[in-house]
């Protein structure tokens, strides 16, 4: 029997749940999710059946000196983890609604779209991101920027308390009276840093109907499309939160005859106010340029993640992030101009922030740089490898922007980043107070992070 069979046995023997060695049917499927760069490669995945199974991998783990990491449920997962130990929290997804005091508990396992249609069922909706299939403990953990962002500011900011297993195998309820420095940081300091979250309790929020959808604009034929949008968010109201995605398509069989040949934006607008007024306050992006294609109609919050209508097929891809105070024109011809001349598959996100998301929360937290107006990711595609040339190009993409740059987004990005990067999504002192509390509630290390904070 070879070692890392050896570990899964023995885990076998704390645990209810199934554990997957690497000999084990099952196992490729466990250590996978949606992305397909640098997968883990555990000594053992232990898909927990309870709260339990949870402190008790973390326990057997740190007694041996091996780590431990947490599968996510969304589009960041990368820097897989070699040995250790690795948990599944999907089957802990229950999702428990209190009506009277407007809030959810949320087990770790459960997906945007849990929470999403058991809200809906009060009249209430949570802070949701952009795709229903993610997490929706590490998108809040991490800082959160949803559909409803500028109206009410990070999903972190509307966490009230946290269940939380840290590396010692203990079970704490971690709230802002009883805990005040873990609380802090685990609200945008992310889900895996200091602990295994197994629920989290959340605002909500009275929002039942939203218009919304996506322009899908032929930037081949209006090329002004971009700088009209920017100029068009400088008028919205903070009830309407939108994104621009940018994709060159190439002129190639299998693809939609309005898209072939063409650079397409998908400008995503999501308004929370008066549904009835929505079309008035989009109407002026109508004139951007041609529309191929037009989403936008009044919907119930059930039916919000319509509005990206992201795809979930498992690929391979890496994104570089920027936080930015003012985006002018000629960095956005320029940057359009970058990756529609790549060799590879690439794509432009674009985010508009500011309202509720630049306001101080009600209770103190690590999210960082509240000043930013704009969030940018530059995503590549890849088969099996980041290349230096992908690299290449999501570095001098960022460059466009140094002058207004203030900082990294911590939970708009996707991949790793390493410890260097991980400074810059939070502002300075913040990121001192995140290291020192790492270090005293997990001085050995226990828990690997593809966004380490201090030294792993």
């Amino acid at each position: 029997m070879s070692e890392k069979n050896h570990t899964a046995r023995s885990l076998a023997r704390h645990v209810s749940g199934p554990v997957y060695g690497p000999a084990t049917p099952g196992y490729d499927e466990a250590r996978t999710g949606m992305q397909q760069l640098d997968r883990h490669r555990p000594d053992a995945v232990v898909e927990a059946a309870d709260t339990g199974d949870v402190r008790a991998a973390v326990a057997w783990a740190a007694r041996r000196g091996a780590r431990v990491s947490v599968q996510l449920t969304g589009h960041g997962l990368g820097a897989g983890m070699e040995g250790g130990v690795l948990v599944l929290t999907h089957r802990l997804d229950g999702v428990r609604v209190d009506p009277a005091r407007g809030t959810a508990r949320v087990e770790a396992g459960a997906t945007w779209r849990a929470v999403v249609d058991a809200a809906a069922e009060h009249g209430l909706a949570p802070l949701s991101g952009s795709s229903p299939e993610v997490g929706a403990v590490s998108y809040t953990l991490g800082g959160g920027v949803g559909l409803l962002a500028r109206r009410y500011g990070f999903a972190a900011d509307h966490v009230r308390r946290v269940d939380l297993v840290t590396a010692d195998g203990r079970q704490r309820e971690v709230t802002e009276s009883g805990d005040p420095d873990l609380f802090w940081a685990l609200r945008g300091g992310g889900a895996g840093t200091f602990g295994v979250v197994t629920a989290m309790e959340i605002d909500l929020f009275p929002v039942p109907r939203i218009y919304g959808g996506s322009l899908y604009l032929d930037l081949t034929a209006g090329p002004g499309a971009l700088g009209k949008w920017l100029r068009w968010t400088g008028t919205v109201p903070e009830e309407l939160t939108s994104g621009v995605s940018v994709v060159a398509y190439p002129d190639a069989d299998g693809l939609p005859e309005t898209l072939r040949g063409r650079r397409v934006a998908q400008v995503s607008v999501a308004w929370s106010g008066p549904p009835e007024e929505g079309p008035a306050v989009v109407e002026p992006l109508r004139s951007a340029a041609p529309v191929l294609f037009d989403t936008l109609r009044e919907m119930p919050y059930t039916d919000s993640g319509e509005v990206f209508d992201e795809h979930h097929d498992r690929a391979g891809f890496r994104g570089r992030g920027v936080l930015v105070d003012r985006l002018d024109g000629d960095s956005l011809a320029a940057l359009t101009a970058l990756t529609d001349a790549a060799p590879f598959m690439c794509a432009v996100w674009l985010r508009h922030l500011g309202g509720a998301l630049a306001r101080a929360p009600r209770s103190a937290n690590a999210v960082g740089h509240r000043d930013a107006a704009y969030a940018l990711t530059v995503l590549t595609f890849a088969g099996s490898e980041d290349t230096d040339a992908m690299r290449g190009l999501r570095e001098e993409a960022a460059a466009l922007f140094g002058a207004h740059t203030v900082g990294r987004p911590f939970n708009l990005g996707f991949g790793p980043m390493t410890e260097a990067e991980v400074r810059e999504a939070f502002d300075p002192g913040a990121h001192e107070r995140l290291v020192r509390l790492r270090a005293e509630y997990d001085p050995h290390g226990v828990f690997h992070s593809h966004r380490p904070i201090g030294p792993c």
